[in-house]
């Protein structure tokens, strides 16, 4: 189990870099985003992430704020993952977790 809760902790925060570093190149680039590499290949990554968003989300959501609404949701997600490894590792033993 300690296990599983790991991979979900790690997999959120892969998707949250991914969504910050979007958010912080597009910031720099500016109307130019739409040409960058860099900003292209973090949207790429983070599109799936944006989806299951809009999946979730109600329509009155616009898609703009899907990328926040994304972030939020795993962000809930890493909080959730890492509460419950912290709640393992003490019933288990943290010399068990290392």
């Amino acid at each position: 189990m300690l296990a599983v809760v790991t991979t979900v902790k790690l997999l959120a925060e892969i998707a949250l870099l991914v969504l910050i570093g979007q958010w912080v190149v597009g910031l720099l680039a500016g109307s130019a985003r739409a040409n960058n590499p860099v900003y292209r290949l973090m949207q790429l990554l983070g599109r799936p992430w944006v989806q299951a968003a809009r999946w979730l989300s109600p329509r009155v959501v616009l898609d703009r704020h899907l990328p926040l609404v994304a972030f939020l949701i795993l962000l809930s997600v890493w909080a959730g993952a890492a509460f419950a490894k912290v709640s393992i590792c003490l019933q288990i033993g943290v010399a068990l977790c290392q």
